[in-house]
């Protein structure tokens, strides 16, 4: 368990790495992160958010990239375009810690597999 740690560790660097590279600048923790995704998955382009629509953003990145693992399904848009996701089976009863892992791994996937990215674990340790 420790290496797979070590490993979701190097990704998620290496994923920060890469969205500096894209962005311009270094998002802080997982919550900017999730903040990117829904705005990506959004799709209305930047621009100021309120607080509670930067809430429902990151409640889109949270079923978006679940919805890798089968928890949540795309139910369709309203009538602004933003989109609404269905529960389809509970989440694990994680701490934390393991549901910070949980999203992370996720959000790796999410990026490996709808931007296309490649992100690896090096090995020099």
């Amino acid at each position: 368990m420790f290496k797979r740690d070590l490993d979701l560790d190097k990704l998620w660097d290496g994923l920060l790495t890469q969205l500096e590279k894209s962005l311009g600048k270094k998002p802080k923790d997982l919550n900017a992160v999730l903040f990117i995704i829904g705005v990506q998955e959004l799709g209305h382009g930047a621009r100021n958010f309120s607080k509670e629509e930067k809430q429902d953003l990151m409640h889109i990145a949270i079923c978006k990239v679940l919805s890798l693992s089968g928890y949540y399904k795309l139910e369709g848009t309203d009538s602004q375009g933003w989109p609404h996701w269905k529960l389809l089976k509970k989440l694990p009863h994680f701490d934390l810690i393991e549901q910070e892992k949980l999203l992370k791994m996720h959000v790796v996937e999410y990026f490996e597999q709808e931007v296309g990215w490649t992100l690896s674990v090096s090995s020099n340790l």
